[in-house]
Protein backbone atom coordinates (compact mmCIF):
# COMPACT_ATOMS: atom_id res chain seq x y z
CA UNK A 1 0.00 0.00 0.00
CA UNK A 2 1.59 3.26 -0.98
CA UNK A 3 1.72 6.57 1.25
CA UNK A 4 -1.45 8.08 -0.75
CA UNK A 5 -3.34 4.79 0.09
CA UNK A 6 -2.77 4.62 3.85
CA UNK A 7 -3.41 8.18 4.33
CA UNK A 8 -6.81 7.56 2.98
CA UNK A 9 -7.44 4.86 5.06
CA UNK A 10 -6.10 6.49 8.33
CA UNK A 11 -8.44 9.05 7.03
CA UNK A 12 -11.29 6.53 7.15
CA UNK A 13 -10.16 5.16 10.36
CA UNK A 14 -10.13 8.62 12.16
CA UNK A 15 -14.14 9.65 10.06
CA UNK A 16 -15.30 6.32 12.40
CA UNK A 17 -13.70 6.66 15.41
CA UNK A 18 -15.51 9.90 16.24
CA UNK A 19 -14.72 11.96 19.15
CA UNK A 20 -12.79 8.93 20.79
CA UNK A 21 -9.72 9.30 18.03
CA UNK A 22 -7.24 6.59 17.42
CA UNK A 23 -3.60 6.38 19.10
CA UNK A 24 -0.98 5.86 16.33
CA UNK A 25 -0.20 2.67 17.63
CA UNK A 26 -3.41 1.01 17.15
CA UNK A 27 -2.94 2.54 13.40
CA UNK A 28 0.11 1.16 12.82
CA UNK A 29 -1.30 -2.08 13.80
CA UNK A 30 -4.05 -1.80 11.91
CA UNK A 31 -1.70 -0.82 8.52
CA UNK A 32 0.41 -3.68 9.82
CA UNK A 33 3.49 -1.07 9.58
CA UNK A 34 5.53 0.36 12.35
CA UNK A 35 4.43 2.84 14.93
CA UNK A 36 7.05 6.15 13.84
CA UNK A 37 5.71 5.19 10.05
CA UNK A 38 2.51 5.64 11.03
CA UNK A 39 2.86 9.08 13.06
CA UNK A 40 4.36 10.47 10.11
CA UNK A 41 1.52 9.32 7.93
CA UNK A 42 -0.86 10.92 10.60
CA UNK A 43 1.36 14.22 10.61
CA UNK A 44 1.58 14.10 6.91
CA UNK A 45 -2.29 14.05 6.45
CA UNK A 46 -2.30 16.59 9.16
CA UNK A 47 -0.09 19.11 6.80
CA UNK A 48 -2.48 18.03 3.87
CA UNK A 49 -5.59 19.23 5.51
CA UNK A 50 -4.31 22.59 6.49
CA UNK A 51 -2.36 23.23 3.27
CA UNK A 52 -5.68 22.83 1.51
CA UNK A 53 -7.59 25.00 3.97
CA UNK A 54 -10.04 21.76 4.40
CA UNK A 55 -13.23 22.16 6.87
CA UNK A 56 -11.97 19.02 9.11
CA UNK A 57 -8.53 19.03 10.25
CA UNK A 58 -6.51 16.30 12.59
CA UNK A 59 -5.92 17.31 15.81
CA UNK A 60 -4.00 14.83 18.99
CA UNK A 61 -5.19 14.98 22.20
CA UNK A 62 -4.29 13.12 25.35
CA UNK A 63 -2.12 10.49 22.82
CA UNK A 64 -5.12 10.31 20.34
CA UNK A 65 -5.69 11.47 16.75
CA UNK A 66 -8.68 12.68 16.09
CA UNK A 67 -10.77 14.69 13.09
CA UNK A 68 -12.26 17.81 14.16
CA UNK A 69 -13.66 20.78 12.52
CA UNK A 70 -12.21 24.22 12.58
CA UNK A 71 -12.56 26.49 15.22
CA UNK A 72 -12.87 29.39 12.60
CA UNK A 73 -15.83 27.92 11.60
CA UNK A 74 -17.94 27.75 14.25
CA UNK A 75 -20.76 30.57 13.52
CA UNK A 76 -21.51 28.48 10.28
CA UNK A 77 -21.93 25.17 12.77
CA UNK A 78 -24.12 27.31 15.27
CA UNK A 79 -26.33 28.84 12.32
CA UNK A 80 -26.98 25.19 11.21
CA UNK A 81 -27.77 24.03 14.80
CA UNK A 82 -30.17 26.75 14.99
CA UNK A 83 -32.13 26.26 11.83
CA UNK A 84 -35.11 24.65 11.36
CA UNK A 85 -34.71 21.18 10.20
CA UNK A 86 -36.99 20.54 7.23
CA UNK A 87 -36.33 16.86 7.15
CA UNK A 88 -39.36 14.70 6.37
CA UNK A 89 -40.75 12.03 9.20
CA UNK A 90 -41.16 8.37 7.99
CA UNK A 91 -43.92 6.40 7.36
CA UNK A 92 -44.12 5.24 11.03
CA UNK A 93 -43.38 8.49 12.81
CA UNK A 94 -46.30 9.73 11.18
CA UNK A 95 -48.61 7.50 12.34
CA UNK A 96 -46.98 7.39 15.43
CA UNK A 97 -47.97 11.43 15.43
CA UNK A 98 -51.25 10.80 14.46
CA UNK A 99 -51.80 8.28 17.25
CA UNK A 100 -50.69 10.84 19.73
CA UNK A 101 -52.06 13.99 18.41
CA UNK A 102 -55.99 12.38 18.10
CA UNK A 103 -55.54 10.38 21.33
CA UNK A 104 -53.14 12.10 23.83
CA UNK A 105 -52.18 11.36 26.61
CA UNK A 106 -51.40 8.18 25.51
CA UNK A 107 -48.96 5.60 26.67
CA UNK A 108 -46.05 3.58 24.29
CA UNK A 109 -48.71 0.96 24.61
CA UNK A 110 -51.18 2.46 23.98
CA UNK A 111 -49.81 3.60 20.78
CA UNK A 112 -47.76 0.29 20.08
CA UNK A 113 -51.41 -0.92 20.51
CA UNK A 114 -53.38 1.11 18.34
CA UNK A 115 -50.00 0.12 15.09
CA UNK A 116 -50.01 -3.01 16.10
CA UNK A 117 -46.14 -2.92 16.07
CA UNK A 118 -43.11 -1.93 17.68
CA UNK A 119 -43.10 2.30 18.30
CA UNK A 120 -39.87 2.88 20.14
CA UNK A 121 -38.03 4.22 17.38
CA UNK A 122 -40.77 6.13 16.00
CA UNK A 123 -41.33 7.60 19.53
CA UNK A 124 -37.72 8.85 19.89
CA UNK A 125 -37.67 10.44 16.56
CA UNK A 126 -40.68 12.34 17.62
CA UNK A 127 -39.24 13.23 20.90
CA UNK A 128 -36.03 14.50 19.36
CA UNK A 129 -37.51 16.21 16.70
CA UNK A 130 -39.61 17.81 19.87
CA UNK A 131 -43.46 17.18 18.24
CA UNK A 132 -44.18 15.14 21.70
CA UNK A 133 -42.99 15.20 25.10
CA UNK A 134 -44.05 13.05 28.15
CA UNK A 135 -46.98 14.61 29.39
CA UNK A 136 -47.14 12.91 33.02
CA UNK A 137 -47.56 9.43 34.21
CA UNK A 138 -50.26 6.56 34.01
CA UNK A 139 -51.24 4.81 36.84
CA UNK A 140 -50.93 1.48 37.11
CA UNK A 141 -47.57 -1.12 36.87
CA UNK A 142 -44.73 1.11 36.40
CA UNK A 143 -46.23 4.13 35.76
CA UNK A 144 -45.58 4.37 32.04
CA UNK A 145 -44.69 8.14 30.67
CA UNK A 146 -47.96 9.74 28.95
CA UNK A 147 -47.11 11.66 25.97
CA UNK A 148 -48.63 14.64 24.18
CA UNK A 149 -47.92 16.95 21.70
CA UNK A 150 -45.92 19.99 21.91
CA UNK A 151 -46.28 23.57 21.29
CA UNK A 152 -43.60 23.02 18.23
CA UNK A 153 -45.96 20.32 16.76
CA UNK A 154 -48.60 23.17 16.80
CA UNK A 155 -46.29 25.69 15.35
CA UNK A 156 -44.84 22.90 12.53
CA UNK A 157 -48.83 22.04 11.60
CA UNK A 158 -49.54 26.00 11.99
CA UNK A 159 -52.40 25.29 14.57
CA UNK A 160 -53.81 27.70 16.98
CA UNK A 161 -54.17 24.84 19.47
CA UNK A 162 -55.94 20.95 19.02
CA UNK A 163 -59.41 21.88 18.10
CA UNK A 164 -58.46 22.75 14.65
CA UNK A 165 -56.67 18.81 14.21
CA UNK A 166 -59.19 17.69 11.42
CA UNK A 167 -61.49 15.08 12.27
CA UNK A 168 -60.06 12.03 12.37
CA UNK A 169 -61.15 9.39 9.81
CA UNK A 170 -64.06 7.76 10.11
CA UNK A 171 -63.74 3.72 10.71
CA UNK A 172 -64.14 1.48 7.97
CA UNK A 173 -65.25 -2.13 9.08
CA UNK A 174 -62.72 -4.83 7.56
CA UNK A 175 -65.91 -6.36 5.64
CA UNK A 176 -66.33 -2.98 4.15
CA UNK A 177 -62.31 -2.78 3.33
CA UNK A 178 -62.74 -6.38 1.35
CA UNK A 179 -65.72 -5.52 -0.95
CA UNK A 180 -63.94 -2.30 -1.70
CA UNK A 181 -61.00 -4.34 -2.32
CA UNK A 182 -62.57 -6.92 -4.33
CA UNK A 183 -64.49 -4.36 -6.16
CA UNK A 184 -61.27 -2.06 -7.17
CA UNK A 185 -59.10 -5.21 -8.96
CA UNK A 186 -62.62 -6.73 -10.03
CA UNK A 187 -62.24 -6.82 -13.94
CA UNK A 188 -65.05 -4.77 -15.94
CA UNK A 189 -66.86 -7.32 -18.34
CA UNK A 190 -65.59 -5.27 -21.85
CA UNK A 191 -62.00 -6.34 -20.65
CA UNK A 192 -62.89 -10.01 -20.02
CA UNK A 193 -61.90 -12.42 -22.43
CA UNK A 194 -64.44 -14.99 -24.05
Amino acid sequence: MDARESKAVIEGLLFVSGSEGLEAKLIAAILDIPVEDAIDLLYDLQTDFNREQRGLQIVEVAGAFQLTTRPEHVPFYERYAYEPQNSTLSQAALETLAIVAYKQPITRAGIEEVRGVKSERAINTLISKQLIKGVGRAEGPGRPILFGTTKEFLEYFGLGDLSELPPPPAFVPAEDLEEEEHMLFQTPDLFRDE
